[in-house]
């Protein structure tokens, strides 16, 4: 695939992720929006229905990520990449859903703070900013290593 049709999916799929994040309201239910925007540090945490909030939550995290990966794939044309992001993804997910569902059980005053980032690790696609790159530095190490791996053998 020429780099130009790549650099075209992946701001496609760019898009689709920021159109995920525009229309966050109408699409997922999440209370907690609301909540963080206000003053919650004096206020209590919203009534909400934990399960629909869980599902939407489960459903949000898994289309970020299904988008995510579908950016590194076409960044890299590597399925062994997308293999391993895609276990890097499910082990994040149960880590922090398990987290998150902790959390939203036994939320406290002083675990607003914790709720806040925990849940927005989960609804962002915060990941695949960290990933990119370090594909790209490993393609880029793997690189420069056969380089030298074949000045070597020359030699």
């Amino acid at each position: 695939m020429k780099a130009f049709y790549r650099i075209i999916g992946i701001g496609f799929l760019v898009v689709l992720l920021a159109i995920i994040r525009f229309y966050e309201k109408s699409l997922f239910y999440d209370p907690l929006i609301d909540f963080y925007r206000a003053d919650y540090l004096h206020g209590g945490i919203p009534q909400f229905e934990t399960g629909k909030f869980l599902l939407n939550v489960f459903f949000r995290f898994w289309l970020n990520s299904a988008l995510s990966l579908a950016i590194l794939y076409v960044a890299f044309l590597d399925k062994n990449i997308l293999k391993f992001s895609f276990f890097l993804y499910l082990i994040l997910f149960v880590a922090s859903f398990s987290i998150f569902d902790f959390l939203i059980f036994n939320i406290q005053d002083k675990h607003f703070l914790a709720l806040f980032y925990v849940r927005r690790f989960l609804i962002h696609p915060i990941f695949v900013i960290i990933l990119l790159p370090a594909f790209y530095y490993y393609r880029l190490k793997i690189r420069n290593n056969n380089k030298f791996d074949t000045l070597s053998a020359k030699t």
